[in-house]
């Protein structure tokens, strides 16, 4: 039995097992199976792929994305430039890193986008960032980071101001603020200075409108989640596991 799977930690509420097993049954693919690997520490890695023989291709998700690099034989340009890797296909014991979240962002993201939205803030600095940055720079969007700690080259949510505001009209969360079942959470970002020049991108898809893009919609903006994007970069993740796209 062909074996792919997610390693993450939590993964109680993962999209890409029920994703997966819906994708087997729906197109009578019955020689795989996917599997949640809730690794606590990187460092288990070796062990889960020491004891899944048969694995064949990895999903990288929270916290992982930029700590599995270490691990991998060989990777894309792409990870390469944003040290940033969601997706692993595994072959005679060497692992092949690349970076979907770039497609499925680009894909999902660029549909909404407007002639004003020329500026944009990003919300969070991890392995998922690293893909709308790396997009972002594609789309000549400039951009700003946004921490809840001070960081080089990086603003702290308190800094976000009118002036902030009114020229960066897209801002996109990369944090899983607001995701199941913390769904009171949003950034901390003054929602009453947001108005329908703003486009609010999510990458959290569960739930489908998240606290972050209400109080966006509330103010007339522009707003989307991060389910497309998932289901665009899943597939991506199986056409590689399947042979394409190779490095």
């Amino acid at each position: 039995m062909r074996t792919f799977g997610i390693i993450g930690y939590p993964l109680s509420h993962s999209f890409s097992q029920r994703y997966f097993a819906e994708k087997f049954k729906r197109e009578g693919i019955d020689d795989a199976v996917f599997l949640q690997f809730p690794i606590q520490h990187i460092d288990e890695l070796p062990q889960v792929l020491q004891q899944q023989d048969h694995l064949q291709g990895i999903a990288v998700t929270i916290p992982y994305k930029k700590a599995v690099l270490r691990y991998l034989h060989k990777t894309t340009e792409a990870v390469q430039l944003m040290n940033a890797c969601n997706c692993i296909r595994v072959t005679e014991g060497k692992l092949y890193g690349y970076n979907t979240d770039v497609t499925g962002f680009e894909q999902s993201f660029t549909p909404y986008l407007q002639p004003h939205h020329t500026r944009a803030l990003i919300l969070g600095t991890g392995g998922a960032a690293a893909a709308v940055e790396y997009v972002l720079k594609k789309l000549h969007i400039s951009y700003q980071s946004v921490s809840r700690e001070p960081k080089e080259n990086c603003l702290v949510y308190e800094q976000l101001d009118a002036t902030i505001l009114e020229a960066s009209t897209v801002i996109i969360n990369t944090t899983p603020l607001g995701t199941f079942p913390n769904t009171e959470e949003c950034p901390a970002i003054p929602y009453q200075l947001l108005s329908s020049r703003h486009y609010l991108f999510d990458l959290v898809y569960n739930p489908p409108e998240t606290q972050f893009l209400r109080l966006g919609k509330a103010q007339g903006a522009i707003v989307k989640n991060g389910y497309d994007m998932l289901t665009i970069q899943a597939e991506e993740n199986w056409q590689i596991w399947n042979g394409q796209f190779p490095i």
